[in-house]
């Protein structure tokens, strides 16, 4: 960096020092410059897309997979509009993202006439961006266009959430004034800090509370991945040799194979032992848990004040009192200061898989294959196989993939709160790139048609995914409370083939034998592989049929509900 620079050449110094590898994107006219810049050779790998869709879900996913910052780069307008639905998904489950979006010059906003790609005013798309992150600027002063950057740049680390870049296409060539502190500074960013006194008094407390119990409980949340308090979290566990749940945006926060790991906690619709085992804890400790429907099966968390703790959001809520500014990580690193008494309960993992009424759906449809029946063959091609990353699709393969178990050397990610189709195959194809791990998509039919075609890309990156469709032939998670399914049909797609025609390997299967060949044929080739699973339309993963009924039963006027049972 030096005192004095080209706004775009700042740009590419201050991205590479900060330690960004990759950047995803599609080139469009108000960001021409903008994007040759970052492009110039030997600085970024620069991956595109069809789409700005698949370009926000995969840069989503790299920031997943990777833990750093996924940057995206747009045009404006056209380009931005069309990537505000992966940024508002990235803002509701805390992933770092930089969005940069070109823009109109100088020049053509004097002449007062309306530009091409503009919606309501030249400002309207900064003002969208506003809602659906944490930062947001327009870099349209030579004076202070560093500093906002910067501004952005940390505000999206410290709170894990995406921040906005608008530079308008005449800016980019632009002579900039560079501060003394950012050409010294080392690149690292940092986590907002704690009150250290709050941290160990609350950490103090908490300890009391756990020591006096008889059956804790934790919980584990998103927060901690993002946080990157994991590990910690794992010592922590295995102090207090309690029960470990995750939710269901956290799930892959805890180690799904841990002897202490009993499932995915889903509320009331969780499995009967852990309904039983979360009825009979006597201290829950949810460490970085949003409190979404989601995560708690589409009704609110029941909460018992005198038995809970909440770590998230910078505070801890302990009984009828809070402690602010208190980071879920360090608080983590304060409770492994504290002496802590050792339970030794053996736990079981439970999920929606072993019963036999789960498995069984409904009945079965000739040459189809039962969800329940999809779920355990991955289970068992995963128990086999070493760094396998599980990208589940919004829809049914969502809650289906609650039930998945991956091993220590893969990862797991989905959109389990924001929850927008059309996530699975692109953030797959971020993931890939930066992390390495070969993903399995469990996708539905219809988030296919949405953004699947994206996986005719993976040969340009070098990715290999696996797609597993679960074809219904339609958005079959509605099917059971819709009066018209005419409404939810989609038009069949020849998976298998078209997967054949954009360079890669194609299998259509009917049976669980069959998927279990297909699997293992899928793993041995050495491109990207589609999976054509025909499912009965009328079956649903185990997680799913209990969220509908329990949404079902919540949509009905309260005297409609039975007593002990709504």
């Amino acid at each position: 960096m030096k005192r004095r620079m080209v706004l775009g050449d700042f740009v590419v110094a201050y991205l590479r020092k900060i330690g960004v590898r990759h950047i995803f994107g599609i080139p469009g006219d108000l960001a021409l410059q903008l994007f040759f810049a970052l492009g110039q050779e030997h600085q970024f790998e620069i991956l595109t897309f069809s789409h700005e869709p698949g370009v926000g879900f995969a840069a989503d996913g790299y920031a997943r997979a990777t833990g750093r910052i996924g940057v995206v780069c747009v045009t404006y307008g056209a380009g931005g509009h069309n990537l505000v639905n992966p940024v508002a998904g990235c803002f509701s489950e805390r992933v770092p993202l930089l969005v940069f979006s070109g823009g109109p010059g100088e020049e053509e906003r004097k002449l007062g006439t309306l530009i091409h790609h503009q919606a309501r005013e030249i400002e309207s798309q900064f003002r969208i961006y506003s809602e659906v992150t944490c930062a947001a600027c327009v870099l349209s002063d030579p004076h202070t266009a560093a500093r906002e950057l910067h501004r952005v740049v940390r505000a999206i680390w410290a709170e894990q959430r995406p921040g906005y870049v608008e530079i308008h296409r005449d800016m980019v060539s632009r002579e900039i004034e560079v501060p003394d502190e950012l050409i010294e500074w080392d690149g690292r960013l940092h986590f907002q800090e704690s009150n250290s006194r709050k941290v160990e008094e609350a950490a103090h407390e908490a300890a009391a509370m756990f020591n006096a119990s008889l059956r804790p409980v934790a919980i584990v949340g998103i927060e901690i991945h993002r946080y990157k308090a994991a590990h910690e979290v794992v010592q922590l566990a295995e102090r207090m040799g309690a029960p470990v749940l995750t939710t269901v945006l956290g799930k892959g926060a805890f180690p799904m194979n841990h002897p202490l790991h009993m499932g995915v906690h889903i509320g009331p619709i969780s499995p009967p032992s852990i309904v039983a085992r979360m009825d009979a804890a006597d201290f829950v400790l949810n460490l970085g848990c949003l409190k979404t429907d989601m995560n708690f099966g589409n009704r609110p968390p029941h909460i018992i004040q005198d038995k809970t703790l909440w770590a998230v959001d910078r505070r801890v809520d302990i009984k009828y009192h809070t402690y602010t500014d208190v980071g879920v990580n360090d608080f983590v690193r304060a409770l492994l200061r504290e002496s802590l008494r050792e339970h030794h309960e053996e736990v079981r993992y439970a999920d929606n898989l072993s019963n036999h009424e789960a498995c069984a759906g409904h009945a079965r449809t000739s040459g189809t294959i039962r969800v329940a029946e999809l779920l355990n063959a991955v289970n068992e091609f995963l128990a086999a196989k070493r760094r396998y990353l599980v990208a589940a699709e919004s829809g049914d393969m969502l809650f289906g993939a609650l039930d998945i178990r991956v091993p220590p050397s893969g990862s797991y990610l989905a959109q389990g709160f924001y929850a927008s189709m059309g996530f699975g195959v692109p953030a797959a194809l971020g993931a890939q790139v930066g992390s390495g791990l070969r993903p399995l998509v469990l996708c539905g039919d219809g988030a296919f048609q949405m953004t699947g075609m994206e996986i005719s890309q993976a040969p340009r990156f070098g990715a290999n995914p696996i797609v597993l469709v679960a074809n219904n032939g339609g958005w079959c998670i509605f099917r059971p409370v819709a009066e018209r399914r005419d409404l939810l049909q989609i038009p069949p797609w020849p998976y298998a083939r078209m997967a054949e025609l954009w360079g890669g390997a194609g299998f259509e299967v009917h049976s669980a034998a069959e998927l279990r060949d297909a699997l293992e044929a899928a793993h041995s080739a050495r491109t990207f592989a589609i999976i054509d699973a025909h499912v009965a339309p009328d079956d649903l993963s185990p997680v799913t049929l209990k969220y509908i009924r329990a949404a079902a039963r919540r949509s009905r006027p309260p005297a409609e509900r039975r007593p002990g049972r709504d």
